[in-house]
């Protein structure tokens, strides 16, 4: 009888299926935490991948997964991406120049400055460190958008901030790709033809991306928007999945990325009045992917990657914040018009998400792969940057917008003086248009485009 009654050992059909539920469930958990808390998410998705993961109870083994990690990963990330392109729509051109200019002047500074904090605070080697700062110099808008929504910020700083992150993830990851071909074939690879194939991947991953949303906006504009139907769905699945395995397979790793944010950036501009069900729908599964990513990338971080940058690390990722950021915006944002409150607010919301979790993840393992040693401490210090950056910017951000008063409703919100008291605004003029010249107005643009 007792016999009867013990456990067999799991095969290892049974631990991946471990593993996956494993994963679900303590990102569910996360939420509900999240929900009932008022904690970011995505701070109790580490805790929980930590907790459960290798330093932990030893139930999420993400190595177990082998080559499909990096193929789960890269599909969940896609995902989300292309949830996120979908409403990359700014309905003003002096919006779209703010933007361009914040990630054009800004990017350079944000990569330098994680350059030589990464060197000289978390004292990695210069390749190591600029392997961290291709990583890190993307921010998360898949933490900025519940965090802004949450504070009620004003549309267009909300607008700018969730934009700046959905330009330069697919930069960044391509980018950092890159940087490790250089690392791992340092010998074989000239830095011309390492800018070239940086630049092959973003704009071939772009044009295949442009391609596939042109496509599928004419298969989904045929068919009913119906909330019972989910054929239109499904034709996105389908198609995101096979944009992003061709991407890979025809120009490289990571090409995918800017496909599926280009995509579903089409996608949404052609389809915007039609998108109904489909957008609620879609907005789901990237929460679900997110909800299942990062406990599932943290759970691969252990306490060794960690405790070696000890106070070094912590100054490392508060120089990013403190001193590299603020400095990106001031730079990025020159002629922009923006007030020095917004500017502010702007240099202090930079949190890091899902995209430089996975990053990180995936490196660590072909670095320790190839025999070179200091991947995990690259992993360690970008989860570090991850929890420190997502927990302050979550508890602070909704006091410093208050204190700012940029919160919607609010006279600080808008870039122009608050009316009169008792006045109302003019029917049909855009509060956004205030600051611009009398004049023909300028057509409607978008911050990839215009």
């Amino acid at each position: 009888m007792a016999a009867t009654l013990m456990i067999s050992p799991l095969g290892a059909s049974e631990q991946l299926a471990l593993l996956w539920a494993v994963a679900v469930a303590v990102g569910a958990m996360a939420r509900l935490a999240s929900r009932l808390l008022a904690i970011p998410a995505v701070v109790l998705l580490l805790v929980g991948g930590l907790l459960t993961g290798r330093q932990g109870l030893g139930l999420i083994e993400p190595l177990e997964l082998g080559s499909g990690l990096e193929t789960a990963v890269e599909l969940l990330v896609a995902l989300v991406l292309f949830e996120g392109g979908l409403g990359l729509r700014v309905p003003d051109s002096l919006l779209g120049r703010r933007l361009r200019k914040l990630v054009i002047f800004g990017l350079p500074v944000t990569l330098v400055g994680g350059l030589l904090m990464a060197h000289y605070w978390a004292q990695l080697s210069w390749e190591l460190a600029a392997l961290f700062s291709a990583v890190v110099s993307a921010t998360g808008p898949t933490v900025i958008a519940p965090l802004v929504r949450q504070m009620g910020l004003q549309r267009p700083l909300a607008k700018i901030l969730e934009g700046e992150g959905l330009l330069v993830e697919p930069i960044a990851a391509v980018g950092a790709l890159v940087v490790l071909q250089w690392i791992l074939e340092p010998f074989t690879s000239s830095y011309g033809l390492l800018v070239v194939d940086l630049l092959s991947r973003l704009g071939l991953g772009s044009l295949l991306g442009a391609l596939a949303g042109g496509l599928l906006f004419l298969l989904l504009q045929h068919l009913p928007d119906e909330p019972t139907d989910s054929v239109r769905l499904q034709l996105c699945l389908g198609t995101l999945m096979l944009l992003s395995v061709g991407c890979e397979q025809l120009i490289g790793p990571a090409a995918g990325l800017p496909a599926a944010t280009v995509a579903g950036f089409v996608v949404g501009c052609l389809l915007e009045s039609r998108l109904g069900e489909l957008e609620a729908q879609l907005s789901q599964l990237a929460q679900l992917a997110v909800t299942l990513l990062f406990p599932l990338l943290a759970a691969d971080v252990t306490l060794a990657d960690l405790s070696p940058l000890g106070w070094r690390g912590i100054a490392c990722v508060l120089s990013l914040m403190l001193v590299v950021r603020p400095l990106a915006v001031i730079l990025g944002s020159v002629g922009s018009g923006l007030s020095w409150t917004q500017k502010i607010f702007l240099g202090w919301m930079a949190p890091r998400g899902i995209v430089s979790a996975s990053t990180a993840s995936l490196f660590a393992l072909r670095l320790e792969e190839a025999g070179i040693l200091g991947g995990g401490r690259v992993q360690g210090l970008v989860f570090l940057t991850i929890l420190i950056t997502v927990i302050l910017n979550g508890l602070i951000a909704p006091l410093l917008a208050r204190w700012l008063q940029l919160n919607e409703g609010l006279p600080g919100a808008v870039d122009h003086p608050p009316l009169p008291h008792g006045a109302t605004p003019k029917r049909g003029v855009n509060p956004d248009h205030a600051n611009t010249p009398k004049g023909p107005l300028e057509p409607p643009s978008s911050p990839i485009l215009s």
